[in-house]
């Protein structure tokens, strides 16, 4: 029984992608071992989206060569799709497979033996054309990532999404129901929906047959799952039927994660997004006016090229003034075969960084003054299996991160809490757990 390990780099999807990957070679007779196991063969799913993610991949090829010098070593992933000869010159890569191999590797490798040369497994991205592959995570973490849309029909200057995972495609909500159930059946408590662009959810076949409302409500509906979370969606795709339904449902959280990219409608114009920051403002007043305590993240890119200070000043005043939770923010990185490439007004990295600096203290100060607010008040925390220094953690519904004492017995429990502090570390505290439990037969 040959030994396998994996390791993810990117966002839930490749996640959820990697997990279902992993249950096939399981299926074939391979067992999963973790990274440091000495495994016979190694998968990395690759990212494209910054710079640093390339590093990472050639990082992480020189840390399992060090780890199992003989192991055999695959490649897969955006990056992959995106530059496959590159990445075969890598020392110690001995396959890349694209977008529309990375399913059948166990096929295209056959008995995993090292060659000569690297193998590389990589058509053009238009293959995948209206091919969705249904994947979920399961066993890894606490949550399980399900993959509901794959691919963009979106051409943001500065994104090579679509070139590495093609056009806009899902399956039918029959079948992620039905995938839903399977998950319900399991102790997972938590599913998060995710996709490259999930609001588009809806193409199959190249058409637009269906709609990501209509998929919310027939979730909903799912027995055996306490929480649905919607991952990041597209400020001119969260629309006010969404946003309605969730403030009603018992099921999908108050929590949404919206990318912006810039609060100057300048730049979001050489950015190629598809909104106005008067729309994006709308829909942060709209989610507050109906669910107060939402959680509301945001993604945003600094350093765009012809971003002048003062269109910079306008991201950040704009954000100071939203209510809104988080940031997640990106310096803006150089990305071949993009339009953003092309542009004038490169930014230079040292003012990129300290962009970037300013825009993580608002953060900090935007999430503080959310778990503020939250002090107080009950929530429902689902507690993780990670445990450090004798205490675990877990996030509310509203996604505020919870810290308390370690008990066995909490570990993927849905427990309401009373938030009661922020520690030093900016982690909620909650009541003592002798408490929790009075409070969860409440």
């Amino acid at each position: 029984m040959k030994k396998v390990a994996f390791y993810t780099l990117g966002c839930k999807l490749n996640f959820s992608e990697t997990s279902s990957i992993g249950r096939m070679f399981e299926a074939r007779g391979f067992q999963k071992v973790a990274f440091t196991a000495q495994p016979d063969i190694f998968i990395i799913n690759t990212c494209s989206v910054t710079e640093n993610a390339d590093k990472k991949c050639k990082k992480i090829v020189r840390e399992a060569r060090k780890i199992s010098p003989d192991a055999f070593v695959a490649i897969i992933g955006c990056y992959a799709q995106l530059k496959p000869k590159e990445i075969a010159e890598i020392e110690g890569v001995d396959a890349v497979l694209g977008a529309a191999e990375k399913f059948q590797l166990i096929d295209l490798l056959g008995t995993f033996e090292r060659k000569p040369a690297p193998q590389v497994f990589a058509s053009e991205v238009k293959e995948v054309r209206h091919h969705f592959v249904e994947a979920h995570s399961f066993g890894d973490r606490t949550r399980t990532f399900l993959k509901v849309q794959d691919g963009c029909n979106y051409n943001c200057s500065f994104c090579t999404i679509p070139l590495a995972r093609g056009k806009s495609r899902s399956t039918t909500i029959e079948k992620l129901v039905q995938q839903a159930q399977q998950i319900a059946q399991t102790e997972v408590k938590e599913v998060v929906l995710t996709g490259v662009n999930i609001g588009d959810f809806g193409i199959i076949e190249g058409k637009r047959q269906e709609k990501f409302i209509d998929l919310v409500k027939a979730l909903d509906a799912v027995e055996g799952i306490d929480r649905f979370r919607i991952s990041s969606i597209e400020p001119n795709l969260l629309t006010n039927e969404i946003i309605a339904f969730v403030a009603q449902s018992k099921q999908f959280v108050p929590h949404f994660h919206i990318p912006l990219q810039s609060g100057s409608n300048k730049i979001l114009r050489a950015m190629r997004r598809r909104y106005v920051r008067e729309l994006y403002e709308e829909r942060v007043q709209t989610i507050k006016a109906k669910m107060p305590h939402a959680c509301i993240g945001v993604d945003v890119i600094v350093g765009f090229p012809g971003e002048t200070e003062a269109d910079f000043l306008d991201t950040y005043h704009f954000l100071n003034a939203l209510d809104i939770s988080y940031l997640h923010v990106f310096s803006y990185s150089e990305r071949a075969n993009t339009a953003a490439v092309a542009l004038e007004g490169a930014i230079p990295k040292h003012i990129r960084s300290e962009r970037s600096k300013q825009l993580h203290n608002l953060s900090d100060k935007k999430r503080r003054q959310f778990y503020e607010m939250n002090v107080g008040r009950t929530g429902t925390v689902l507690f993780e299996k990670d445990i450090a220094e004798g205490l675990m953690e877990g996030f509310t519904e509203n996604y505020v991160r919870v810290v308390a004492k370690y008990d066995p017995l909490l570990i993927n429990t849905l427990k309401k809490v009373r938030m009661a502090a922020i520690n030093t570390n900016g982690l909620m505290e909650v009541e003592e757990l002798d408490e929790l439990a009075i409070l969860s037969e409440k």
